[in-house]
């Protein structure tokens, strides 16, 4: 699936010109790339990095089922993914999970066995641009970047496609939602300091949604999925319109022009609205901040910076008793 790109404006064409997304930057560079995993397999395990073959997948289903079969529970060995390994011609092929994109493939590293994820992108591309910015000195260590970690970029030049090593997470937050109050809003605080974190940085991530919200499954979680992403360097004032996201807000819908980082304001507003109405924790003191973040008005809506530091704000006026309980529902 191609994504459509975002259409932009600055507040001269000078300033267009410089921009990373500027008439340059053709749509044909930031289209999702569909590789042949199999030519590219072993440049991968030579970095220390094996992709999942058919071995790989039954030997984690029988480990899955093992854990189940010791807690009393019944075992379905009628699974998709395990069915598509036991159909493969040989263990060692290559093994998709066809339930991630086609420039996603599950994978292992080799040196400790923990679980990797292999992504796909043109070398050229916006997002790749933006994940090397995002996960190198200095940026890769400042406390307000929520991104997945990285472990590796495998580029191959010749054929202008690089691979991006990243930690496996995992979309839990609906699933296996934050047992306290004051979980959720730290959740919710990582959002909003990530997406103030890219804005500081002139970033803007243009496709905000639960569904690219991931967890390593203890306290962390991440922002993820920079496709739609764009940087806006040297643009005081940038604008975008015909923009295509899970969130769109209103003046996007009508054909008009936007602040790229209201953009995100809006769509993070949408994010903990949804967020708080799926976990249960839909409390009163969010709905202020929620309303201004959603405001009609691109202009009205606060800054990623001002929305994190109401959020902040309103935190701090709950008491300790309340944050520490559990869902209202």
């Amino acid at each position: 699936m191609l994504r459509p790109s975002c259409t932009d404006e600055s507040d001269s064409e000078s300033d267009s010109s410089t921009c990373s997304s500027s008439s340059d930057d053709e749509d044909s560079l930031n289209t999702r790339i569909i590789p042949n995993w199999c030519s590219y397999r072993h440049i991968i395990q030579r970095r220390g990095f094996r992709l999942d073959t058919c071995r790989d997948v039954k030997q984690f289903y029988q480990r899955y089922w093992e854990g189940l079969l010791a807690q009393g529970c019944d075992v379905s060995r009628d699974l998709p993914g395990y069915l598509r390994a036991c159909n493969g011609q040989d263990d060692n092929d290559l093994c998709k999970d066809i339930g991630l994109p086609e420039n996603l493939f599950r994978g292992t590293c080799c040196a400790d066995g923990s679980p990797v994820v292999v992504k796909a992108v043109r070398t050229c591309s916006r997002e790749y641009d933006i994940v090397r910015c995002m996960s190198t000195s200095p940026l890769r260590k400042h406390p307000m970047n929520h991104c997945i970690p990285v472990l590796d970029f495998i580029e191959v030049l010749d054929d202008g496609i690089a691979f991006i090593v990243m930690e496996e997470w995992s979309p839990h937050l609906s699933t296996d939602p934050p047992y306290t109050l004051r979980c959720f809003l730290g959740t919710m605080r990582q959002h909003l300091e990530h997406i103030a974190f890219m804005h500081a940085h002139h970033i803007a991530h243009l496709d905000i949604s639960l569904r690219n919200i991931l967890t390593d499954n203890h306290t962390r979680y991440a922002c993820i999925d920079f496709e739609c992403s764009r940087r806006f360097e040297k643009v005081s004032c940038p604008r975008i319109r015909c923009h295509r996201a899970a969130e769109i807000p209103p003046e996007i819908e009508r054909g008009e022009w936007s602040d790229p980082y209201k953009v995100d304001v809006w769509a993070s507003g949408i994010l903990i609205l949804r967020a708080a109405k799926l976990t249960g924790y839909g409390i009163p003191e969010l709905q202020p901040l929620i309303a201004r973040m959603l405001h009609a008005d691109y202009e009205c809506r606060p800054m990623a910076k001002d929305a994190l530091f109401a959020f902040n704000a309103m935190v701090n006026t709950i008491p300790d008793g309340r944050l520490d309980r559990c869902p209202l529902h």
